[in-house]
């Protein structure tokens, strides 16, 4: 991937998650910064899973087996031009960002240097997500 590139709008065909299709109406596609969202979503309780301890997504070999069979599937599809479900944001219990559905999709982007990405957003909390909107 050329690292220049910035927005998975030019480089990605999305789908809808099927977590999101029965209640499409309480939720809004934003473009979110990726620096920003990797910021927040360190505090969460599985970044871990994902983000070293500078807060940066982990390298392949260093995630687990289960981990890198998904972001093996995200690097397929962007090479293929397969459609990748469109990531699922929220904001967890302690303030900070959550990624539900689309984990792997959201962070195999940035760890392919992607600087925004558009996600689904709940409508309710829409403006708690101000700060990351690209």
């Amino acid at each position: 991937m050329n690292k220049m590139d910035s927005s998975a709008n030019d480089r990605v065909t999305w789908i809808i998650s099927p977590s999101i299709a029965a209640r499409s109406d309480v939720f809004v596609i934003e473009s979110v910064s990726c620096k920003e969202v990797l910021k927040s979503w360190r505090y969460s309780l599985f970044a871990h899973e994902w983000l070293d301890e500078r807060g940066a997504v982990k390298k392949f070999a260093e995630l687990k087996e289960k981990e890198q069979l998904k972001q093996r599937d995200v690097l397929t599809a962007l090479k293929t031009s397969a459609p990748l479900e469109q990531p699922v944001l929220g904001i967890g219990i302690n303030d900070e960002i959550e990624i539900g559905a689309g984990r792997a999709v959201f962070l195999t982007l940035c760890a392919e240097g992607f600087q925004t990405i558009p996600v689904y957003l709940p409508k309710s909390c829409l403006g708690e997500f101000t700060k990351f909107l690209a």
